[in-house]
């Protein structure tokens, strides 16, 4: 009897032992863990500091954005901007990095009086990897009897998030009522933006509301982080009333939204816009 437990014991032990070698391997495989990279952007048309830089960075630093998108930036443009180099003051006074994208760049025949310019700066909390000022047509503002030209004013910077590459671009489109002009650099940035892999966000003053039809090949493209805020229209212009959405923040599937909001200032003559989102990636 006690031979015939002995051998039940071991048989039973035996198979024990067996099953438990077959399940380790999937008692020691979890599900595949999803790791959330957050990303708040803003978006903010300065109009030139609007005769109070500091006000404009008050703004920026309340609400802590990663990344900001400036339009209408003054370096040692003129007495509207006190000839102020705005980017390196807003870059010291945030401790951001910085990227400038001129549209004009006018320089002096004086060696000692610097380069006067005017475009678009993206400032970063984390390096930019990578960055590039591309070109877009445009009528210039400084010529008499602007033709269409291929003109800079259109950057790119790359940062990089829990080791994902992460695209941003800043535009500033035409703001005349024919929309000729932002017909043509509608199709232009989707095509540069086409040569970008992996998540993209593109960020700036488009000058059209948005069932403008101009606009509409950028949303069949890329995602308006405001598309939950229905029925809260966004208005971004004028600061003081505004009465129409121009700002944006458009993103690639590979986020999702979850926060948007406009901030409530005066300090430039639009609102600016923000944006939290979070890209999820599976480890």
């Amino acid at each position: 009897m006690k031979k015939a437990l002995a051998k039940n014991y071991t048989e039973s032990m035996t198979r024990a032992f067996i099953l438990l070698m077959i399940l380790i391997p999937f008692l020691s495989c979890t599900p595949d863990e999803e790791e959330v990279i957050e990303l708040r952007i803003m978006s903010y048309n300065i109009a030139a500091g609007y005769g109070d830089l500091d006000g404009i960075a008050e703004v920026i630093a309340e609400y802590q954005p990663d990344v900001v998108a400036l339009q209408e930036v003054d370096i040692h443009w003129g007495e509207r901007s006190h000839f102020q180099d705005q980017v390196r003051i807003l870059e010291e006074k945030l401790e951001m990095n910085s990227f400038f994208g001129e549209i004009y760049n006018f320089e002096s025949e004086e060696e000692d009086i610097p380069s006067r310019q005017f475009g678009l700066a993206v400032l970063s909390k984390t390096d930019i990897i990578h960055q590039e000022n591309h070109l877009l047509s445009r009528l210039s503002t400084q010529s008499e009897k602007p033709g269409l030209q291929l003109m800079p004013g259109f950057p790119e910077i790359t940062i990089e998030k829990e080791g994902i590459e992460i695209h941003i671009f800043n535009t500033h489109l035409d703001y005349r009522g024919d929309p000729m002009v932002r017909i043509a650099q509608v199709e232009e940035t989707l095509e540069i933006m086409d040569s970008a892999n992996g998540p993209m966000i593109l960020a700036g003053d488009l000058n059209a509301r948005p069932n403008a039809p101009e606009l509409s090949p950028l949303f069949n493209r890329l995602e308006d982080m405001w598309a939950q805020k229905e029925p809260d229209p966004g208005y971004t212009f004028p600061s003081d009333q505004p009465d129409r959405r121009i700002d944006y923040i458009l993103h690639s599937g590979h986020f999702r939204v979850t926060d948007a909001f406009t901030v409530q200032t005066e300090a430039s003559d639009h609102l600016p816009v923000v944006a939290d989102l979070v890209l999820v990636q599976t480890k």
